[in-house]
């Protein structure tokens, strides 16, 4: 089993973390993200996923409560999800950047490109690279993590794509078109449905005044190859 860990960044109670204007929480947009890359991981084979942030946004869960708990459970990646500021009013930084440890573990640099060229490729944004720092989600977890920084909330055009639920989909996709890159996961086989043998399911077409008129119908039918029969 494949087991990945997601965590949307802050909580709706954490203080300063928002837009300028107070119009979303960054925790929004994270759990948003959170959310749409949980469901998309679970059309892959093998795959586990465990959420660490709380999914209402009241807690702010400890950051080495989290840490603790991918460490536990036996991750083999962790992916942060955040958006960024610069300050607290409104200005011209923008742009996506991801992070991983300041010591830049080889595999966690590897996956850290693959996101972030998908999440340029997908947004359009700036491309502010992939860049090391001392971060305690990357510090002490275990396992390969990586850090994204998803757009800047203080930046008025960012904060607005932010604000949109299709961005954040799109950025979803992006994270997990790096995940299934980077370590080859596979899609699950659809179950095709089909009906039990023996179960027979009647349709009627229609009803008639002229039994010429049904018998026509009928015919028709019959050349298309369907069972047909009339009835009073």
């Amino acid at each position: 089993m494949f087991k990945i860990t997601l965590s949307a960044g802050h909580a709706k109670t954490t203080p300063g973390k928002q837009t300028p204007d107070g119009t979303m929480k960054e925790w929004e947009f994270n759990a948003a993200v959170v959310k749409y890359l949980m469901a998309e991981l679970a059309n892959y084979e093998g795959v586990a996923v465990l959420r660490l942030d709380d999914p209402t946004g009241k807690r702010d869960i400890p950051l080495q409560e989290r840490s603790d708990r991918a460490n536990a459970w036996g991750a083999n990646v962790h992916i942060d999800i955040h958006a960024n500021a610069f300050g607290c009013t409104w200005n011209d930084v923008g742009g996506i950047e991801t992070y991983v440890y300041k010591t830049k573990p080889k595999e966690a640099v590897a996956l850290a490109q693959k996101v972030q060229a998908n999440l340029i490729k997908a947004t359009g944004l700036k491309d502010r690279g992939v860049k090391a720092a001392d971060l305690h989600m990357l510090r002490e977890t275990k396992m390969t993590a990586i850090l994204v920084e998803c757009g800047f909330m203080t930046n008025r055009e960012e904060a607005e794509l932010l604000k949109c639920d299709n961005y954040r989909r799109i950025v979803a996709r992006a994270i997990l078109d790096g995940l299934v890159s980077q370590y080859k996961l596979k899609k699950k086989a659809k179950l095709q449905q089909k009906l039990p043998a023996g179960n027979l399911y009647r349709v009627q077409i229609g009803a008639f005044s002229d039994r010429k008129n049904a018998e026509k119908l009928a015919e028709e039918l019959k050349r298309k190859g369907y069972s047909v029969y009339i009835t009073n």
